[in-house]
Protein backbone atom coordinates (compact mmCIF):
# COMPACT_ATOMS: atom_id res chain seq x y z
CA UNK A 1 0.00 0.00 0.00
CA UNK A 2 2.47 2.58 -0.69
CA UNK A 3 0.77 3.70 -3.82
CA UNK A 4 0.38 7.23 -5.33
CA UNK A 5 -1.52 8.48 -8.13
CA UNK A 6 -0.84 11.95 -9.15
CA UNK A 7 -3.64 13.98 -11.04
CA UNK A 8 -1.93 16.86 -12.62
CA UNK A 9 -2.49 19.31 -15.51
CA UNK A 10 -2.56 22.85 -16.79
CA UNK A 11 -5.00 25.20 -14.64
CA UNK A 12 -8.62 24.95 -16.20
CA UNK A 13 -8.05 21.49 -17.65
CA UNK A 14 -10.37 19.59 -15.04
CA UNK A 15 -8.58 17.99 -13.08
CA UNK A 16 -10.75 18.59 -9.86
CA UNK A 17 -13.95 16.85 -11.50
CA UNK A 18 -11.70 13.80 -13.05
CA UNK A 19 -9.76 13.67 -9.54
CA UNK A 20 -12.87 13.34 -7.64
CA UNK A 21 -14.56 10.65 -10.06
CA UNK A 22 -11.19 8.46 -9.89
CA UNK A 23 -10.98 8.80 -6.01
CA UNK A 24 -14.44 7.49 -6.07
CA UNK A 25 -13.89 4.46 -8.26
CA UNK A 26 -10.74 3.64 -6.68
CA UNK A 27 -11.68 4.39 -2.89
CA UNK A 28 -9.16 7.05 -2.76
CA UNK A 29 -9.30 10.52 -1.05
CA UNK A 30 -7.50 13.60 -2.39
CA UNK A 31 -4.65 15.57 -1.08
CA UNK A 32 -4.99 19.34 -2.49
CA UNK A 33 -1.68 20.10 -5.03
CA UNK A 34 -2.32 23.82 -5.22
CA UNK A 35 -0.05 26.83 -3.59
CA UNK A 36 -2.97 28.81 -3.32
CA UNK A 37 -6.29 26.54 -2.12
CA UNK A 38 -4.09 26.50 0.92
CA UNK A 39 -5.13 29.85 1.84
CA UNK A 40 -8.47 30.14 3.81
CA UNK A 41 -10.58 33.29 2.38
CA UNK A 42 -9.78 32.84 -0.98
CA UNK A 43 -12.03 30.50 -2.42
CA UNK A 44 -13.60 31.94 -5.89
CA UNK A 45 -10.23 33.28 -7.47
CA UNK A 46 -8.56 29.95 -6.22
CA UNK A 47 -11.43 28.00 -8.02
CA UNK A 48 -11.48 25.92 -5.09
CA UNK A 49 -13.62 22.48 -4.99
CA UNK A 50 -17.42 23.72 -3.24
CA UNK A 51 -18.90 21.86 -0.56
CA UNK A 52 -21.00 19.65 -3.01
CA UNK A 53 -17.51 18.40 -4.67
CA UNK A 54 -15.54 17.68 -0.87
CA UNK A 55 -18.41 15.83 0.26
CA UNK A 56 -18.52 13.11 -2.24
CA UNK A 57 -14.39 12.48 -1.36
CA UNK A 58 -12.53 13.31 1.97
CA UNK A 59 -9.97 16.31 0.42
CA UNK A 60 -7.17 17.35 2.50
CA UNK A 61 -4.55 20.45 2.24
CA UNK A 62 -7.12 22.95 1.25
CA UNK A 63 -7.52 26.03 3.36
CA UNK A 64 -5.12 25.40 5.85
CA UNK A 65 -3.25 28.54 6.72
CA UNK A 66 -4.53 32.29 6.62
CA UNK A 67 -3.12 34.30 3.56
CA UNK A 68 -0.76 36.82 5.55
CA UNK A 69 1.01 33.15 7.09
CA UNK A 70 4.28 31.73 5.80
CA UNK A 71 3.76 28.99 3.34
CA UNK A 72 6.09 27.23 1.04
CA UNK A 73 6.91 24.12 -0.62
CA UNK A 74 9.31 22.85 2.36
CA UNK A 75 6.07 23.18 4.58
CA UNK A 76 3.46 21.82 1.85
CA UNK A 77 5.86 18.88 1.35
CA UNK A 78 6.08 17.85 4.78
CA UNK A 79 2.56 18.30 5.35
CA UNK A 80 1.40 16.20 2.24
CA UNK A 81 3.98 13.59 3.17
CA UNK A 82 2.33 12.94 6.45
CA UNK A 83 -1.22 12.77 4.40
CA UNK A 84 -0.36 10.34 2.07
CA UNK A 85 0.74 8.20 4.52
CA UNK A 86 -2.15 8.58 6.65
CA UNK A 87 -4.41 7.53 3.63
CA UNK A 88 -2.58 4.72 2.94
CA UNK A 89 -2.88 3.59 6.25
CA UNK A 90 -6.15 3.19 6.40
CA UNK A 91 -5.98 1.34 3.68
CA UNK A 92 -7.17 4.29 0.64
CA UNK A 93 -5.68 5.37 -1.99
CA UNK A 94 -3.86 8.58 -2.02
CA UNK A 95 -4.85 11.36 -5.17
CA UNK A 96 -2.13 14.01 -5.62
CA UNK A 97 -4.70 16.30 -7.50
CA UNK A 98 -3.10 19.65 -8.76
CA UNK A 99 -1.02 21.79 -11.21
CA UNK A 100 1.60 23.48 -9.24
CA UNK A 101 4.60 21.56 -10.69
CA UNK A 102 7.34 22.25 -7.97
CA UNK A 103 5.22 20.63 -4.99
CA UNK A 104 4.37 18.12 -7.08
CA UNK A 105 8.04 17.51 -8.03
CA UNK A 106 9.14 18.07 -4.06
CA UNK A 107 6.90 14.74 -3.55
CA UNK A 108 7.42 12.59 -6.56
CA UNK A 109 11.11 13.16 -6.62
CA UNK A 110 11.65 13.48 -2.55
CA UNK A 111 13.22 16.90 -3.28
CA UNK A 112 15.43 17.86 -0.44
CA UNK A 113 15.29 21.59 -0.07
CA UNK A 114 17.61 23.64 1.41
CA UNK A 115 17.11 24.70 5.26
CA UNK A 116 17.54 28.24 4.86
CA UNK A 117 15.53 30.64 7.77
CA UNK A 118 13.92 33.35 6.16
CA UNK A 119 16.02 36.61 6.02
CA UNK A 120 13.40 39.40 6.23
CA UNK A 121 15.58 42.67 5.62
CA UNK A 122 16.71 41.36 2.07
CA UNK A 123 13.16 40.08 1.70
CA UNK A 124 11.94 43.35 2.34
CA UNK A 125 14.36 44.82 0.20
CA UNK A 126 13.79 42.46 -2.51
CA UNK A 127 9.83 42.64 -2.89
CA UNK A 128 10.35 46.29 -4.09
CA UNK A 129 11.72 44.91 -7.29
CA UNK A 130 9.61 43.84 -10.24
CA UNK A 131 9.68 39.97 -11.11
CA UNK A 132 11.81 41.11 -14.09
CA UNK A 133 14.22 42.69 -12.29
CA UNK A 134 14.43 39.93 -9.71
CA UNK A 135 14.58 37.37 -12.21
CA UNK A 136 18.09 38.86 -13.47
CA UNK A 137 19.86 39.10 -10.67
CA UNK A 138 18.70 35.69 -10.01
CA UNK A 139 20.57 34.50 -13.13
CA UNK A 140 23.61 35.81 -12.23
CA UNK A 141 23.59 33.91 -9.08
CA UNK A 142 22.44 30.71 -10.35
CA UNK A 143 22.37 30.27 -14.17
CA UNK A 144 21.20 26.69 -13.91
CA UNK A 145 18.34 27.51 -11.59
CA UNK A 146 16.99 30.47 -13.89
CA UNK A 147 16.53 27.63 -16.11
CA UNK A 148 14.28 25.89 -14.77
CA UNK A 149 12.08 28.81 -12.18
CA UNK A 150 9.19 30.71 -13.22
CA UNK A 151 10.12 34.02 -14.44
CA UNK A 152 7.01 35.99 -13.50
CA UNK A 153 6.81 34.13 -9.74
CA UNK A 154 8.55 36.73 -7.54
CA UNK A 155 7.67 34.45 -4.11
CA UNK A 156 9.72 31.81 -5.29
CA UNK A 157 12.59 34.50 -7.05
CA UNK A 158 12.86 36.00 -4.00
CA UNK A 159 13.45 32.96 -2.10
CA UNK A 160 15.72 31.16 -4.48
CA UNK A 161 17.76 34.88 -4.31
CA UNK A 162 17.74 34.13 -0.30
CA UNK A 163 19.10 31.50 -0.76
CA UNK A 164 21.88 32.15 -2.65
CA UNK A 165 23.25 35.29 -0.83
CA UNK A 166 22.48 33.72 2.76
CA UNK A 167 24.36 30.35 1.95
CA UNK A 168 26.88 31.92 -0.89
CA UNK A 169 26.26 28.72 -3.82
CA UNK A 170 23.35 28.35 -6.60
CA UNK A 171 19.96 27.40 -5.18
CA UNK A 172 19.78 24.87 -7.69
CA UNK A 173 22.81 22.79 -6.06
CA UNK A 174 21.09 23.02 -2.82
CA UNK A 175 18.28 21.56 -4.36
CA UNK A 176 18.76 17.20 -4.43
CA UNK A 177 16.58 14.59 -5.39
CA UNK A 178 16.03 11.96 -2.43
CA UNK A 179 14.95 8.51 -2.40
CA UNK A 180 11.50 7.69 -3.78
CA UNK A 181 9.19 7.68 -1.14
CA UNK A 182 6.04 6.17 -3.03
CA UNK A 183 5.08 4.17 -6.00
CA UNK A 184 3.75 6.53 -7.77
CA UNK A 185 1.72 6.93 -10.97
CA UNK A 186 1.91 10.42 -12.67
CA UNK A 187 -1.90 11.09 -14.95
CA UNK A 188 -1.54 14.01 -17.50
CA UNK A 189 -4.51 15.98 -18.82
CA UNK A 190 -3.75 17.19 -22.33
CA UNK A 191 -6.15 19.37 -24.00
CA UNK A 192 -6.47 21.57 -27.52
CA UNK A 193 -4.95 24.57 -27.21
CA UNK A 194 -8.29 26.20 -28.56
CA UNK A 195 -10.26 24.07 -26.15
CA UNK A 196 -7.93 25.31 -22.70
CA UNK A 197 -8.62 28.66 -23.90
CA UNK A 198 -12.21 28.44 -23.85
CA UNK A 199 -12.25 26.94 -20.87
CA UNK A 200 -10.17 29.37 -18.99
CA UNK A 201 -12.46 32.07 -20.19
CA UNK A 202 -15.58 30.16 -19.38
CA UNK A 203 -14.12 30.18 -15.92
CA UNK A 204 -13.15 33.60 -15.28
CA UNK A 205 -16.63 34.58 -16.23
CA UNK A 206 -18.08 32.15 -13.53
CA UNK A 207 -15.85 33.60 -10.64
CA UNK A 208 -17.48 36.99 -11.75
CA UNK A 209 -20.76 35.77 -11.47
CA UNK A 210 -20.09 34.14 -7.90
CA UNK A 211 -18.82 37.55 -6.76
CA UNK A 212 -15.14 37.48 -7.18
CA UNK A 213 -14.48 41.35 -7.15
CA UNK A 214 -16.51 41.61 -3.57
CA UNK A 215 -14.19 38.17 -2.38
CA UNK A 216 -11.07 40.06 -3.63
CA UNK A 217 -12.15 43.58 -1.67
CA UNK A 218 -12.74 42.12 1.71
CA UNK A 219 -9.33 40.63 1.35
CA UNK A 220 -7.72 43.52 -0.13
CA UNK A 221 -9.20 45.56 3.06
CA UNK A 222 -7.88 43.06 5.36
CA UNK A 223 -4.29 42.27 4.08
CA UNK A 224 -3.88 45.01 1.39
CA UNK A 225 -2.18 43.86 -1.95
CA UNK A 226 1.51 43.16 -0.49
CA UNK A 227 1.42 39.82 1.06
CA UNK A 228 2.56 37.15 -1.92
CA UNK A 229 -1.31 35.38 -2.25
CA UNK A 230 -2.61 38.69 -3.34
CA UNK A 231 0.23 39.12 -6.14
CA UNK A 232 -1.50 35.43 -7.19
CA UNK A 233 -3.73 35.92 -10.50
CA UNK A 234 -7.32 36.81 -10.14
CA UNK A 235 -6.39 39.22 -7.13
CA UNK A 236 -3.45 41.30 -8.53
CA UNK A 237 -5.30 42.29 -11.18
CA UNK A 238 -7.72 44.24 -9.34
CA UNK A 239 -5.18 46.81 -8.11
CA UNK A 240 -5.65 49.55 -10.77
CA UNK A 241 -9.14 48.48 -10.54
CA UNK A 242 -9.44 49.97 -6.94
CA UNK A 243 -7.24 52.71 -7.61
CA UNK A 244 -9.66 53.50 -10.61
CA UNK A 245 -7.56 53.23 -13.11
CA UNK A 246 -8.95 50.94 -15.02
CA UNK A 247 -12.53 48.92 -15.37
CA UNK A 248 -14.02 45.98 -14.61
CA UNK A 249 -13.82 44.44 -18.01
CA UNK A 250 -10.30 45.40 -18.04
CA UNK A 251 -9.77 43.20 -15.12
CA UNK A 252 -11.63 40.38 -16.54
CA UNK A 253 -9.73 39.98 -19.62
CA UNK A 254 -6.31 40.57 -18.09
CA UNK A 255 -7.69 37.55 -15.66
CA UNK A 256 -8.18 35.21 -18.72
CA UNK A 257 -4.62 36.62 -20.59
CA UNK A 258 -2.49 36.09 -17.52
CA UNK A 259 -4.34 32.87 -16.49
CA UNK A 260 -4.21 31.38 -20.25
CA UNK A 261 0.30 32.50 -20.33
CA UNK A 262 0.14 30.52 -16.55
CA UNK A 263 -1.48 27.16 -18.55
CA UNK A 264 1.30 27.29 -20.91
CA UNK A 265 3.96 27.33 -18.49
CA UNK A 266 2.52 24.75 -16.09
CA UNK A 267 2.51 22.69 -19.37
CA UNK A 268 6.50 24.20 -20.12
CA UNK A 269 7.22 22.42 -16.57
CA UNK A 270 5.31 19.32 -17.27
CA UNK A 271 6.48 18.39 -20.55
CA UNK A 272 10.01 18.27 -18.74
CA UNK A 273 8.47 14.91 -16.83
CA UNK A 274 8.75 12.06 -19.34
CA UNK A 275 6.91 9.83 -16.32
CA UNK A 276 3.94 11.84 -16.90
CA UNK A 277 1.39 9.31 -18.63
CA UNK A 278 -1.19 12.04 -21.14
CA UNK A 279 -4.54 11.17 -21.28
CA UNK A 280 -7.47 13.02 -23.20
CA UNK A 281 -10.21 10.95 -21.32
CA UNK A 282 -11.57 9.26 -17.94
CA UNK A 283 -11.58 5.86 -19.66
CA UNK A 284 -8.02 6.26 -20.36
CA UNK A 285 -7.12 7.29 -17.02
CA UNK A 286 -9.08 4.18 -15.45
CA UNK A 287 -6.81 2.11 -17.57
CA UNK A 288 -3.63 3.60 -16.26
CA UNK A 289 -4.64 3.12 -12.71
CA UNK A 290 -6.21 -0.27 -12.83
CA UNK A 291 -3.11 -1.58 -14.34
CA UNK A 292 -1.12 -0.11 -11.85
CA UNK A 293 -3.36 -0.74 -8.73
CA UNK A 294 -2.34 -4.17 -10.23
CA UNK A 295 0.96 -4.16 -10.60
CA UNK A 296 3.98 -5.05 -7.74
CA UNK A 297 5.78 -1.90 -6.63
Amino acid sequence: MNKLIVILGPTASGKTELGIELAKRFNGEIVSCDSRQVYKEMDIGTAKPGFKEIQQVPHHLINIVNPDQEFNVAIYKKLAIKTIREIQKRKKIPFLVGGTGLYIQAIVDNIQFPKVKPHHKLRKELEKISAKELFEIYKKLDPRGAKEIEKENKRRLIRAIEVCKVTGKPFSEQKKKGKPLFDILQIGIRLPKDELKKRIEKRVEKMFKRGLEKEVKKLFQKYGFNIPPMQSIGYQEFQGYFKKEKSINKVKEEIKLHTLQFAKRQMTWFKRDKRIKWITNKKEAERLIKEFLSSDC
